[in-house]
């Protein structure tokens, strides 16, 4: 009975042990993130203390001073072209569109060097430090060079000609805010994702709604340079304009600074690049071999083996089957694994032949959004010279055409709590599914619908404004005697479909990347409104040699009175309705990405099964 009273108390004592470090275990986990984030010290990142809303909060109010300073320069930069640098109205169009569309391509540099070496903290911090150079030199460079006379750049005030020193300076200094901002943006987008560890339910949830309050933010950052710093843009304050821009934009860097301590931080993971021409060449050199019919005879890494640097594994997927080939296991793979030899070049695991699969499966979709940027692009250049041609006044005040995209900021606003509290929760009643409302995808297809209803709405307006127009008057402002708000209804149209179409691409590209090349995700989008700058650019120029023909003006001459503006309209209606139209056939092919666990708990998983 002695005996078998302490063969007792041992199990007890081993089952009471067990439980104590399972409880330990437990309260660890609970302590630290799950996704494997770590902290300034490159220690495991400690959830109560890092990351969070606190973070995410300071990351927001970054985004939203830093783009009121963006856009100081950016929402004017046609007026400016026109009025002090006396560009023609299609000239300056095409300069802000090339403008615009590098500040997008530099953000495939910003997020190149933060996923393969700075990582994100780091990659953010130098390329503010660029915008705000960028900023003081264009201050500087107004100020001394192209405000000649003082207060010149108005409606009734010409500019002086200006010196090839000054011009170059100009031209140095946007470049150089095209850089700054180009390079940012990408990474306070996923950096501010990294705050919340999608492995909590919690801050899973707070994951997906901090893209909205992002996208928010970016808006009410313009909304302040839309309007006041419009208003004394426009009125040929040019200088001040962009001194207060400087001013938001060294406050942004002081306060993301300042939350250096709170931040989570995922390591960098080396260039992508040797990575993704290691699966094709792998490939490439069996190209011959005759693949096995089971997946389960690729090859894989185990838990312990996961070079993956802290990223979970993706699951094999039937499509780009020629890709397989870098992950068969053949003879000669088997001497040099006998041998202790690795050699990438020839085999590569599934979730590195999935990583190229996963983003040869977003270009697709990703070429379809770049229409749909052509549309948005408007708002910044010809919406502008639209709005300039019409009625201005209210009484004896003035409303600056540049202002009016505070419509389109006030929409977005409008739309994101109609979304989130209404239409989101309606769609998954009406889907009978509890997790969520319209996909990403769906909600991208619906903000093309509502582009090419804003489109359709601009080209009605644009005829409206031609029967109503002064035909006398060939050079002067405010020609026609429609009011300028008429145009409201294509900036809260354009609000809306961002509003499902950029937000839709921020989730959906963050979500379909692979977690080594998060940031390359963002710059995705960033990319589409690039290249639709490009596109936007090339058609003006087409549509103007075309339609000068004969000694014809044009659809966009210098007077638009002169011009069919409604014509350019309708033509991106259609050629929006015709991507949709391919943008379906894209989202029914595409197949999403399926990811395991971490790798430390996937380790874990096959211990418990043992």
């Amino acid at each position: 009975m002695t005996n078998r009273k302490k063969a007792h108390f041992r199990v007890y004592f081993v089952f009471w042990v067990q439980n104590l470090q399972g409880d330990e275990t437990k309260e660890e986990r609970e302590i630290c993130t799950l996704d494997g984030t770590l902290d300034w010290h490159g220690q495991p990142a400690i959830r109560s203390k890092t990351g969070g809303w606190v973070a995410g909060i300071i990351i927001l109010l970054n985004q939203g001073l830093a783009t009121l300073a963006f856009f100081g320069v950016g929402v004017n930069l046609v007026l400016f072209l026109t009025r002090v640098l006396q560009q023609n109205n299609a000239d300056a169009a095409n300069s802000v569109s090339k403008w615009t569309g590098t500040v997008y391509i530099f953000s495939l540099v910003g997020a190149f060097l933060s996923d393969s070496y700075w990582g994100r903290y780091k990659t953010s911090a130098i390329f503010q430090i660029i915008f705000v150079i960028g900023l003081v030199s264009l201050s500087i460079t107004s100020q001394l060079f192209l405000i000649k006379p003082k207060g010149c750049g108005d409606e009734n005030t010409p500019c002086e000609s200006h010196s090839r020193l000054g011009t170059a300076l100009f031209y140095l200094s946007i470049y150089l805010i095209a850089l700054g901002n180009g390079g940012y943006q990408p990474n306070i987008a996923t950096l501010g994702a990294d705050q919340f560890d999608e492995e909590d339910s919690t801050e899973g949830h707070s994951k997906v709604a901090f893209f909205s309050y992002f996208y928010l933010a970016l808006n009410l950052g313009s909304l302040f340079s839309n309007t006041i710093l419009g208003y004394f843009e426009d009125g040929g304050l040019w200088a001040l304009g962009f001194w207060v821009s400087t001013g938001s934009a060294f406050a942004a860097l002081v306060l993301f600074l300042c939350g250096t301590p709170r931040y989570r931080h995922f390591k960098p993971s080396g260039n992508p690049i040797p990575r993704f021409c290691q699966v094709i060449v792998a490939a490439a050199k069996k190209s011959t071999v005759r693949m096995p019919s089971s997946e389960d005879e690729l090859y894989n890494v185990d838990g312990k083996d996961c070079s993956m640097n802290h990223s979970r594994k993706i699951f094999h997927t039937h499509g780009f089957k020629f890709l397989d080939r870098a992950a068969y296991i053949s003879s000669r793979d088997l001497d040099n694994q006998g041998q202790g030899i690795d050699n990438p070049w020839r085999l590569c695991p599934i979730t590195q032949v999935e990583e190229v699969k996963c983003i040869l499966r977003l270009l697709p979709i990703w070429l379809c959004t770049i229409i749909y940027s052509v549309v948005f692009t408007q708002m910044a250049s010809l919406f502008v010279e639209q709005g300039a041609a019409m009625k201005t006044t209210v009484s004896n005040f003035h409303i600056p055409p540049a202002s009016m995209s505070s419509f389109d900021i006030l929409s977005v606003a409008v739309f994101i709590f109609l979304y989130r509290r209404v239409l989101d929760p309606l769609a998954g009643k009406l889907r009978k599914s509890d997790s969520k409302g319209l996909t990403e995808l769906q909600r991208m297809g619906t903000g093309l619908i509502i582009a090419v209803m804003a489109m359709v709405s601009a080209g009605i307006v644009e005829c409206y404004r031609l029967k109503y127009a002064k035909g006398e008057c060939t050079h002067c402002e405010g020609s026609s005697s429609l009011s300028i708000f008429w145009q409201v209804p294509q900036y809260a149209f354009i609000g809306a479909s961002e509003v499902f179409m950029y937000v839709g691409q921020l989730e959906f590209f963050n979500a379909q990347t692979p977690d080594r090349l998060k940031s390359f995700g963002s710059a995705l989008c960033m990319t589409s409104i690039s290249l639709g700058n490009y596109v936007s650019s090339f058609l003006v120029t087409v549509v103007m040699k075309i339609s000068t023909e004969d000694h014809m003006p044009g659809w966009i001459p210098g007077n638009l009175n002169r011009g069919h503006l409604d014509r350019f309209y309708f033509l991106l209606a259609g050629l929006t309705a015709i991507d949709f139209a391919v943008y379906i056939l894209c989202a029914k092919w595409y197949k999403c990405i399926k990811l395991e666990g971490k790798c430390e708990e996937s380790e874990d998983q096959e211990h418990i099964k043992v």
